[in-house]
């Protein structure tokens, strides 16, 4: 799957008991893009986040799977 960022994206994770995704307007437009992106592979394909490949620091990891 190939997945695109937009230039300056900014996403953050937070979990403290709710799930609080923070992004701003190219961080959600990425965001976009990949779901619509992952609606199209098979069952079972997944794109991983975490703060060492897309995530600012301190972010909790956040899996998003196609069931």
């Amino acid at each position: 799957m190939d997945l695109k960022w937009i230039e300056g994206f900014i996403i953050s994770v937070k979990n403290d008991g709710n799930v609080t995704i923070s992004a701003n307007k190219e961080g959600l437009l990425t965001l976009a893009d990949q779901l619509i992106s992952l609606a199209k592979e098979e069952s079972g394909t997944h794109i991983h986040y975490d703060e060492y490949n897309s995530l600012e620091d301190g972010s909790s990891e956040m899996i998003i799977e196609k069931i």
